[in-house]
């Protein structure tokens, strides 16, 4: 079963759009990696974003071979109001009917299990941003894995998770056998129980 980010751009032929797009291109081996399809949307037509993707792969040119994912053609805005992108009203509108940057994790399910939004005028910083959601994708598999966990602030591949509070700690033993760590609190409620035994 696969998952999908879907990100939006406002437009076609947009210079900070351009170089996001290109991005997630380069780095599409790391989505792979987790079993993620990229998808891309823009209300722009196909024949409009035939001719974009010429121009990202000429303006990032580390693109290894095809470009490595689809765009999703919606120039009558449906989808972009489906989204939560436009409003109803706003999808009539040319110069208001762009979308903003946003960002979807979509679990093999079909549900939304996170999302980003970015105003038109704020690019993602792809250098935090990538990294960012290949953790989210990370901590979202885990999670769906283990189902007793959750991933603290901070947290990568490999370190330290929690375990949720309504597991016993009977119950963390047989699940966790080679060891958690329970951390005491000021309060005296010991609801902090972390482990990397997963």
């Amino acid at each position: 079963m696969t998952w999908v980010v879907l990100f939006s751009h406002p437009s076609d032929f947009t210079p900070v759009c351009t170089t996001e797009l290109g991005r997630i291109a380069v780095h599409q081996p790391e989505f792979a990696k987790r079993n993620a399809k990229c998808l891309a949307h823009s209300v722009d037509d196909l024949k409009s974003h035939v001719h974009w993707v010429n121009d990202i792969k000429s303006y990032c040119l580390n693109i290894p071979g095809e470009f490595p994912y689809p765009i999703i053609a919606d120039p009558h805005r449906d989808l972009a109001v489906l989204f939560g992108m436009l409003d109803e009203e706003q999808k009539r509108d040319a110069e208001i009917g762009k979308t903003i940057r946003a960002l979807y994790i979509i679990s093999p399910d079909h549900k939304v299990r996170l999302s980003m939004f970015y105003p038109m005028s704020l690019a993602m910083s792809f250098k935090y941003c990538h990294d960012e959601i290949l953790r989210c994708l990370d901590s979202l598999q885990l999670t769906d894995k283990l189902k007793v966990v959750a991933t603290p602030a901070n947290w990568t591949p490999g370190t330290k998770v929690m375990i949720l509070p309504d597991v016993t700690d009977e119950e963390a033993d047989r699940l966790f056998p080679k060891g958690f760590d329970k951390v005491s609190m000021p309060s005296g409620v010991n609801y902090v129980r972390t482990t990397e035994n997963y």
